[in-house]
């Protein structure tokens, strides 16, 4: 496949801003991968394709307030700071990317605050995402990860909007996060609510969690026509004993597995055995899935519409087959889905 297949014009308007009002109650395209047949839908219906003893795999990992806007020593510049993931608890280590990046250097300090009280140095500027900052703070580890999340925005993609509202604290989060560490929601799961999962359980429709840190690499540019080339960030999977083995019964029992989005279709295809099953884990992934790729565990995907020549809608086309997709986001554009984190979702079966 190559990445001008995956080229289509979006209209700006398309693109959500804000969610909707409920979490469950945007709309769902729902496709056969099968036929092709489109249905229609509200989210919270995604319950009506599943039965007892189905499972929704989802993502339960936490948004931090990873953007931090700053001033250089001297000479007073403006810069921002995107905190990526934290390299060492105790000496306060960051890898990071700095804008603009071409006028920090090794050594320079970079003060956050109004009163400038949040210090950091650059110690290096090799790493592969950018710079990797020491913060200069003496007080216990708790109190300095308070103080620095206090400093952070809420690392909404800009191209949605460039100054976040308080509301989008809450909003750009899933109701069931629960390990910090994402620099970008898991925008499928935004969409289930408290009294969506109190359904599912009405009708004995099982849920479990994996958690995958969300970097970045979702929204880097795509720079090579051959999408064999392209190589994906890594991001942090951890999938527990009790979770590898809830899935594996699922399977072996019949029922359905639905993967909630892209990052848990690349966890639960990370690493699979040859019979066809998961196990725990604590690992780093770069897994890149784009047409054609034959999955192995999951039975249904739940995912929001993406950008064009996004690796995400790659991942999408790959599961739904790239001729499917690519109609079904026609028809979408066609009767004013919304894009984006925040927008409408697309059920897969």
């Amino acid at each position: 496949m190559k990445l001008s297949q995956f080229d289509f014009t979006l209209p700006p308007e398309q693109i959500a801003k804000e969610p909707t009002r409920w979490r469950d109650e945007c709309k769902l395209l729902v496709l056969n991968r099968k036929t092709g047949e489109i249905e229609h839908r509200i989210f919270k219906d995604i319950i009506d394709y599943f039965g007892k003893g189905d499972m929704f795999v989802l993502n339960d990992t936490k948004v931090f307030p990873a953007k931090l806007f700053g001033k250089k020593e001297k000479t007073g510049a403006d810069i921002m700071v995107f905190l990526l993931r934290e390299l060492n608890r105790e000496q306060r280590l960051w890898d990071v990317i700095v804008d603009p990046a071409r006028k920090i250097r090794i050594g320079n300090k970079l003060y956050f605050g109004e009163d400038e009280s949040m210090v950091a140095e650059v110690i290096d500027n090799t790493t592969s995402r950018g710079r990797t900052l020491r913060f200069l703070f003496d007080g216990p580890y708790d109190e300095f990860k308070k103080a620095l999340f206090a400093l952070g925005q809420t690392p909404l993609p800009e191209w949605i909007k460039t100054t976040p509202d308080p509301s989008d604290a809450e909003n750009f989060q899933t109701i069931f996060a629960a390990h910090e560490g994402a620099v970008s929601a898991p925008a499928a799961g935004l969409h289930f609510s408290r009294e969506l999962f109190n359904r599912m359980t009405l009708k004995d429709i099982e849920k479990t969690f994996i958690t995958v840190h969300m970097g970045i690499g979702h929204f880097r540019t795509v720079d090579v026509e051959d999408l064999s080339k392209h190589r994906m960030d890594g991001e942090r999977m951890i999938i527990t004993e009790e979770a590898a083995a809830r899935i594996n019964n699922t399977k072996r029992s019949g029922h359905k597995i639905c993967a909630v989005g892209v990052t848990v279709m690349r966890g639960l295809e990370t690493y699979v055995t040859t019979d066809h099953e998961i196990k725990a884990n604590d690992i780093w992934t770069n897994k890149f899935i784009f047409p054609p790729y034959e999955f192995s565990i999951p039975d249904a995907i739940v995912s929001n519409f993406h950008l064009p020549e996004s690796t995400m809608l790659m991942c999408v086309a790959a599961f739904g087959g790239y001729a499917k997709v690519m109609n079904a986001y026609k028809e979408a554009l066609a009767n004013g889905y919304r894009f984006g984190p925040y927008g409408d979702a697309m059920l897969i079966i």
